[in-house]
């Protein structure tokens, strides 16, 4: 059976990628901060056969992130999606920048996706899959800004892009694959009701980038519907 383990897995983005992936057959390590809250998450695993198990996951406490890889030392992991992420700029903006938000952005947007594969890096070599998806925006190119704003969010972005272009080229002799998923405008709690396409329509498209994922992708920022994405 192959393992997955997603971040910000009560919600959204990644409560899809649990249900989607759960339904295909494979073991769901699903991490999100208070399980214990996580209504929607607490059934899939309860009615899952013991396929989804929950985890109580802080992505900005890096001891945290040691900790849970040592509970799950005995397990290999496929896949791990990076999906858990934090929204810094809904009151900030030029003249109102809040400099600790911006710091605690960097922390879980950008730092704790390295922070998983440092403490992962066995799990994975252990695995079949071998693969390290972290899903990023569009708002994250430099290439595609053309309005400006959003500083807070747009630059630990653009950072977590630099980190796993650097882990394909790094974990390449490991067989680690690493790649950037956009997955478009979606309506979710971020996303906003007036967003292009539902998370299932966003989901099912990063499946099947990931499913279709070989060495020669490693490094890529894509989008779900498989087209590249300009960093």
């Amino acid at each position: 059976m192959d393992t997955l383990l997603i971040t910000g897995a009560n919600r959204g983005l990644g409560l899809e990628f649990v249900k989607q992936y759960a339904a295909a057959g494979w073991r769901v390590l699903a991490c999100c901060r208070d399980p214990g809250q996580a209504r929607a998450l607490g059934k899939i695993a309860a009615d899952s056969q013991g396929r989804v198990m929950s985890h109580a996951l802080d992505m900005a406490d890096f001891h945290a992130i040691d900790t849970l890889a040592e509970e799950l030392r005995d397990i290999p992991i496929d896949l791990i999606i990076n999906n858990a992420g934090i929204y810094p700029d809904r009151n900030s903006g030029f003249g109102r920048t809040d400099y600790d938000v911006w710091a605690s952005a960097f922390r879980v947007n950008a730092m704790a996706p390295l922070k998983m594969a440092e403490a992962f890096i066995g799990h994975l070599e252990r695995a079949k899959g071998k693969s390290i998806a972290t899903v990023g925006s569009k708002m994250g190119s430099v290439a595609d800004n053309t309005s400006g704003g959003c500083y807070l969010y747009r630059s630990s972005k653009a950072a977590v892009n630099i980190v796993v272009k650097s882990l394909a080229i790094d974990l390449a002799g490991r067989g680690i694959k690493a790649v950037v998923l956009h997955p478009g405008w979606v309506q979710t709690d971020m996303g906003g009701p007036n967003a292009l396409i539902t998370a299932e329509q966003s989901v099912a498209g990063m499946c099947n980038v990931l499913t279709r994922l070989t060495v020669a992708d490693s490094g890529r920022f894509i989008a779900y519907d498989g087209k590249d994405v300009p960093w």
